[in-house]
């Protein structure tokens, strides 16, 4: 039997190898973790609001921030990537052949079951 990580904590541990200037897609961690980008959201928006988790750089395979609840949030996400350097352009989209993160084998392999 392989002992896994919970899920939640695998997520964000991806999360938090995102360097700033970058960003990846709630799709692309489920890919990793084994679990829908649904699901990635899901997580996202169960962390409390001071965590120090990078979640601003997870968006939409689109390349565009997703609508909040609160519908704040996705202003905030915007303004923060922006003064992490990273530019939307006139459709509101950022342009992953740019600031998409590849994460490496290594980490890569660490996270799958």
């Amino acid at each position: 039997m392989i002992a896994c990580r919970p899920l939640y904590p695998s997520i964000y541990a991806l999360v938090m190898e995102i360097p700033p200037g970058f960003v990846t897609t709630y799709g692309r961690i489920g890919q990793i973790v084994g679990c829908t980008a649904r699901t990635v959201g899901f997580a996202m928006a169960a962390l409390p609001r001071e965590t120090g988790l990078p979640w601003q750089r997870v968006i939409n395979a689109q390349g565009r921030v997703s609508p909040r609840v609160d519908g704040e949030g996705n202003i905030l996400q915007r303004d923060l990537l922006e003064a992490e350097g990273i530019v939307f352009d006139r459709n509101q989209r950022i342009d992953l052949t740019n600031y998409l993160w590849e994460f490496s084998d290594r980490l890569v392999s660490r996270h799958q079951v």
